[in-house]
């Protein structure tokens, strides 16, 4: 009887949790029982079978001042899973975004035991900062997969290892986040539904709160009409409450993944926090504004490094700044009012927006296979 495969994954945020158990089921689909998985990952890994070496909430960190509290703890899971996977001896290593963590545990592993295969699903942002990371991942990454269309021509131009589009979990979810007739009739009237995304982190909601509301008090100020909707999950809800004592204009709060998604489908515009949220709403058509502030030691490193037009994604993956965005001291409510007026309203960049963002479909294509197909595939070439 042929020994089964073992597949060593590993995933420290709830974002790279989905993506390892949907990677899992298809890898499971494709090899039946003859396939074992180990690792590191999340509730949804876990419906898949995976058995945790620790909990990923520990390493759930936002914000270079908070990493060296909690270095001792980091530096201890780095040890633990490395060991793990050179106990395990897998017939490969797949780690999963979070490159501060994953891509040291890769590092070790390929100095250790070099003939393990080492796949990368989620390429870090190279094109936007750091860019001598591309060619430093040849030296342990042997395939890297890319949710962003145009990550492969960054790592070829970069001098990176392999990279092969496979496509962004999103592509698979047009239907959630796109209206139906009743859903687009509400879009349409009035007042416009406004939502305002301040972030997915306690550092994110402590930076952005503040100045949102007072952008939105700006806005009510001069008369600007607009029903208020804020989407959040509920390990935040206690936050966001506390923050909102403090607005001048008080928005309807939507709890969940559910209940955002049905409030994108009737949007007429945005405020949002730069990052995955810009291509959720792009793909919900909504048009935006986009903002992002910092703390101060942030700031610093990340002003030195960057090296993209944008730190917008949605502007990046439609290849042009269509989403204006205020970064750090541009993030104020002077600055953040105007550009949501200008959305809110039938303007050039409106449309603009709506006519970038109806490509969208056809630049995020990857043709038949899902994404979670095409990142199997990929694993399992590496295999054999």
């Amino acid at each position: 009887m042929t020994p089964p495969r073992k597949i060593f994954l590993v995933a420290t945020e709830e974002s790279g949790d989905r993506l390892g158990a949907a990677l899992m089921k298809v890898l499971r689909q494709r090899l039946g029982e003859n396939v074992v998985f180990e690792g590191v990952g999340g509730t949804s890994m876990a419906r898949e079978g995976l058995v945790s070496l620790f909990p990923i909430a520990e390493l759930s960190i936002m914000g270079f001042s908070a990493i060296p509290k909690k270095l001792p703890m980091i530096l201890r899971r780095l040890r633990e899973t490395t060991g793990a996977v050179l106990k395990a001896a897998p017939d490969i290593l797949v780690i999963i975004d979070s490159p501060d963590f994953t891509h040291r545990v890769a590092r070790r592993v390929r100095r250790r035991a070099p003939s393990i295969p080492i796949v990368d699903y989620v390429s870090p942002s190279v094109w936007a900062w750091r860019p001598g990371r591309a060619a430093a991942m040849r030296g342990y990454i042997d395939h890297v997969l890319a949710l962003l269309p145009f990550e492969p021509d960054a790592h070829r131009r970069l001098g990176g290892p392999p990279c092969t589009y496979v496509g962004h979990p999103l592509i698979e979810q047009t239907a959630e986040l796109r209206p139906n007739a009743e859903e687009q009739a509400r879009r349409d009237a009035q007042p416009p539904l406004l939502l305002v995304l301040p972030g997915s982190r306690r550092s994110e909601i402590r930076h952005h709160m503040a100045i949102f509301g007072a952008t939105l008090g700006l806005l009510q100020q001069q008369g600007v009409a607009f029903e208020l909707v804020l989407p959040t999950m509920p390990h935040l809800v206690d936050a966001i409450s506390a923050a909102l004592k403090q607005w001048p204009v008080q928005p309807r709060v939507v709890v969940g993944e559910h209940d955002k998604r049905a409030a994108f489908r009737t949007a007429y515009a945005a405020l949002c926090k730069s990052g995955t949220s810009t291509l959720e709403l792009a793909v919900a058509g909504v048009p935006m504004v986009g903002a992002y502030k910092g703390g101060a030691t942030e700031a610093w490193i990340v002003r030195r490094r960057i090296t993209s037009a944008s730190v917008i994604l949605a502007n990046l993956v439609v290849g042009e700044n269509v989403v204006p965005e205020f970064i750090q001291q541009d993030c104020s409510p002077e600055k953040l009012a105007p550009a949501l007026r200008d959305v809110l309203g039938a303007t050039p960049l409106r449309q603009r927006q709506i006519e970038a963002f109806a490509r969208l479909d056809t630049i995020m294509a990857t043709g038949k296979a899902s994404p979670s197909v095409g990142a199997a595939e990929i694993v399992l070439s590496l295999l054999t």
